[in-house]
């Protein structure tokens, strides 16, 4: 069981010491990493990913419960501890939805009565029904990551999940992290996103390839959050209904 991990900061690209000497992440906990384009957003989720022990540009180090992971932890495929998702994400396998998932869950070694609970959880996260025999390669971009979401916070044991940049993935993106902090993960979440940024507990700030500090998210950010989510959620409304054909005539669909 991971309680907690550490990143030991390292260097940026200049060389430079960082800033931030460390940052402690707990499970439960929603951790935001924002910046420009370029600061080293990708590089400190890799860092992570790869459970770095100064042994990647940055030097960082990453612990796991206050301990180094020893080899076997970062290479062995079954030991893996990091799940990320991206917006990127499309399955490749010719097969239905209940097919994927029941084998995913021989592989984790999980009961095959947790299908219907990934599905169901699924299609609380996006706007577009996913049925169980739907082939996986018809799935839209929302549908894909709405059933990758709940996928790893119910079928996946790795306890850390990385999230890279899904603001435009189409789902219930405030759920989403719910769901996942939930159900005991920690959660990074790399985004350029107000939406997402704002819903974090607090949020590392890049900058030149480097961790320049660790911003705490206020109260006021926090109801800030709340409102841009409500409008996230009309957005979303609306591009269902404009999918399905529908005219926006009512100004009552504009209110939130």
């Amino acid at each position: 069981m991971i309680e907690k991990i550490t990143i030991k900061g390292g260097y940026d690209k200049q060389g430079n010491k960082e800033p931030v000497e460390e940052v402690i992440i707990t499970k439960g906990e929603i951790f935001g990493v924002v910046g420009p384009t370029g600061s080293g957003k990708s590089s400190l989720i890799g860092d992570i990913e790869q459970l770095a022990q100064k042994d990647t540009f940055s030097k960082r180090k990453i612990l796991v419960n206050d301990e180094a992971p020893n080899y076997d932890d970062r290479t062995n495929p079954r030991k893996k501890m990091v799940a990320q998702l991206s917006q990127n994400m499309n399955f490749l396998a010719d097969m239905s939805v209940y097919d994927f998932l029941s084998l995913h869950a021989k592989c984790r070694g999980a009961s095959n009565t947790c299908v219907d609970k990934v599905i169901k959880l699924a299609n609380t996260l996006t706007g577009e029904p996913i049925k169980k025999d739907h082939d996986l390669t018809i799935l839209s971009g929302g549908q894909s990551r709405a059933l990758m979401v709940a996928d790893v916070a119910i079928i996946s044991n790795s306890p850390i999940v990385l999230i890279d940049e899904i603001e435009n993935a189409g789902i219930r993106k405030h759920d989403a992290l719910k769901v996942l902090s939930g159900h005991g993960k920690i959660v990074m979440v790399v985004t350029h996103d107000p939406v997402l940024a704002l819903m974090t507990d607090k949020r590392i700030v890049m900058r030149n390839g480097g961790m320049e500090k660790v911003v705490g998210t206020t109260p006021p950010e926090k109801e800030i959050s709340r409102k841009l989510n409500k409008i996230d959620e009309l957005m979303l409304s609306l591009r269902e209904k404009v999918r399905n054909g529908e005219v926006i005539e009512d100004i009552e669909d504009l209110k939130f």
